[in-house]
């Protein structure tokens, strides 16, 4: 698994953070908590890194994500959306980080989602056939 160790680290810190603040405050103050929460356990955090956004060469504006270890975004909602999925999809394409994990503080119970970048296919591989045999 991607970032297993560094996921279940910051899942961890995500669980001290809602035991302590207690579900549905603003994402703002989930995100200041898990980030002074992992710096506490000795992860380097960068928050709200700017990542420069072009389409056909020309800069069209910039990413700003919420936390980089992996891409963490901290939620408060019913539940997570296939719109949030693919707003990390986006935000992993555009960063070429592998990793980004949902974290929903809405309930008592913590609820988490990975989200990997989906591996672009290996071209040397393209036109190939595995049961051809020369």
């Amino acid at each position: 698994m991607i970032h297993e160790e560094l996921s279940g680290e910051i899942i961890g810190a995500a669980m001290v953070v809602l035991n302590e603040l207690k579900p549905g405050l603003d994402e703002k103050l989930y995100e200041r908590a898990i980030t002074i929460e992992l710096k506490h356990r000795g992860h380097s955090v960068s928050v709200q890194s700017l990542f420069p956004v072009s389409y056909r060469g020309e800069l069209i504006g910039n990413l700003i994500p919420d936390l980089i270890v992996v891409i963490v975004d901290p939620k408060v909602v019913s539940c997570f959306t296939d719109t949030h999925v693919a707003q990390m999809i986006g935000y992993l394409n555009i960063t070429s980080l592998d990793l980004a994990l949902l974290i929903n503080f809405k309930n008592a119970r913590l609820e988490w989602k990975r989200v990997l970048r989906p591996q672009e296919p290996d071209p040397a591989a393209a036109g190939r056939d595995p049961d051809r045999h020369v």
